[in-house]
């Protein structure tokens, strides 16, 4: 027994909690370090440094179950996208006590791209007076030029290498019917959310029903999984289950857009969902 100062001092028989009950305790074990490695292989320190960057700027992310943000995270690296929120590509969230791994409409134009199978792709809004005409029966628009600054829609659009093109427009109150049938939350408008917020989800909901609908998503050609897999966990709560991943829908999910560190509709003292990423979802 050491002495100090002839006062006693005992050995403390409490022990630290184990570093594997949080996020960079599980990240540093072999199982998870070698599953990163696999899925990046030289890229996967630089990616973990990013995950616990991402972790460290979002105060609600940080009270997460840390093994949910592992997985969301070993499904953004499966896809070979960065979860840097101000680049846009792929997003992890917070949803209570778990993490959600979302797409932005960059990534999913990066994933399209990598088929090779389309020579362009793109999204955005539509200002009035840049469509002119639609015809509703061939699907081909007469374009006009920009009136004024006024969003009177989304538009998306594909083209393909065989020489296959695809547009798919929404009209502002038609993606604002969306939402009403989708959030319970939404009143209306587009500043329940702030305008640069609904756009850019409003841009996503477009571009992911084209490549839904209409895309090429054959396993069989190169890269096509990660797109299809992207589509099909677009905004769960992600499981890895090493040759697979599984995603969980239950309850709500949020949607984020660049340089939002804590999304304005989740509840600072508890952490809740007030909206949902479920209004954008086809």
């Amino acid at each position: 027994m050491a002495t100090t100062n002839g006062i006693a001092l005992k050995k403390s028989n409490l022990k630290p909690a184990s570093d594997e009950t949080t996020l960079k305790g599980l990240l540093g074990t072999e199982q998870v370090k070698n599953r990163f490695e696999e899925l990046l292989g030289k890229k996967a320190p630089g990616f973990v440094s990013s995950l616990l960057a991402v972790v460290h700027n979002n105060k609600l992310l940080a009270k997460a179950e840390p093994k949910t943000v592992i997985s969301a995270g070993a499904m953004a690296a499966a896809l070979d996208l960065p979860i840097n929120q101000n680049l846009g590509f792929a997003y992890i969230v917070p949803y209570g006590n778990q993490a959600q791994f979302q797409m932005g409409y960059k990534g999913y134009i990066q994933l399209a791209m990598r088929t090779g199978q389309y020579k362009n792709i793109n999204a955005d809004v539509v200002y009035e007076g840049e469509i002119k005409n639609v015809n509703r029966f061939t699907g081909e628009f007469e374009f006009g030029e920009r009136t004024s600054d006024t969003v009177v829609g989304y538009m998306a659009y594909f083209k393909l290498t065989n020489g296959f093109e695809k547009y798919l427009y929404m009209t502002l109150e038609e993606m604002q019917a969306h939402a009403k049938r989708y959030s319970k939350n939404y009143k209306g408008g587009t500043d329940k959310w702030g305008l640069t917020d609904f756009h850019t989800m409003a841009i996503k909901t477009v571009l992911k029903r084209l490549l839904s609908k209409y895309g090429i998503l054959s396993i069989e050609m190169m890269n096509g999984p990660q797109l299809s897999t992207a589509l099909q966990n677009d905004g769960g709560v992600i499981k890895d289950e090493g040759d697979h991943f599984d995603a969980d829908f239950e309850g709500e999910t949020v949607d984020v857009t660049p340089g939002d560190e804590v999304p304005d509709f989740v509840d600072p003292d508890t952490g809740e969902i007030v909206n949902n990423e479920d209004m954008f979802k086809e």
